[in-house]
């Protein structure tokens, strides 16, 4: 990644940690896709219980990989054989460790807006793991909530609803229409603004593009 865009990368990461710490949550920077998982890997002890959500994130840094290799208890609803299975890994992320998930858009001072389909990714986001670790990469910080929100409808939706096949007017033209097609996947929208629990949200931003 170009020298200047590194630097300002680190500086904005280190605007977006201070926002979370001040909202209750931790954060961490990562330099490259190996210190990143470096870093995770450093946060969850070996025997954690460990689920996630949709999040390409995750994958690119080699966490679902190292974690599905390593001495801990995953359930992965991505190997799930029927939906019996992939229901039964959903429900057990909600009283996991770890729960990995990303975020669809993340503002200077912290905030995060997640917009999400059948709800499983930001319910367990809001409550039930111990913990949930984010990957986000610098690509996904923006101003504002609204910057936020357009971000999660008009980028990251056409973008996943060409990825799954999904019958919706942005898969067609690559924007919102605010639909209401059997298809859609922005049914829920997420705002995490603080948490409760001190803590238990811990983000891991990485000087690179990730996810959508």
């Amino acid at each position: 990644m170009n020298e200047n865009r590194t630097k300002r990368n680190r500086l904005l990461a280190d605007r977006v940690i201070r926002g979370l710490q001040s909202r209750n949550m931790e954060g961490f920077y990562a330099e490259t896709k190996e210190e990143a998982l470096k870093k995770a890997l450093e946060l969850i002890p070996e025997g954690s219980s460990i689920s996630w959500g949709g999040t390409m994130s995750a994958g690119e840094i080699g966490l679902k990989d190292a974690l599905c290799s390593g001495s801990y208890t995953v359930y992965n609803r991505d190997g799930a054989n029927n939906p019996e299975e992939k229901r039964a890994a959903e429900l057990a992320a909600y009283d996991c460790d770890f729960f990995l998930a990303s975020t669809n858009a993340i503002t200077e001072d912290g905030v995060m807006v997640n917009v999400d389909g059948y709800a499983n990714r930001v319910s367990a986001i809001a409550a039930g793991p111990r913990t949930v670790l984010m990957i986000v990469g610098m690509n996904k910080v923006v101003k504002h909530v609204e910057d936020a929100f357009s971000r999660a409808r008009n980028e990251a939706a056409p973008i996943n609803a060409q990825r799954f096949g999904v019958d919706t007017p942005c898969s067609k033209n690559g924007m919102c229409y605010d639909c209401k097609s059997p298809d859609t996947i922005c049914c829920q929208i997420l705002i995490t603004r603080f948490s409760k629990i001190p803590g238990r949200i811990k983000v891991i931003l990485v000087n690179d593009e990730l996810g959508f």
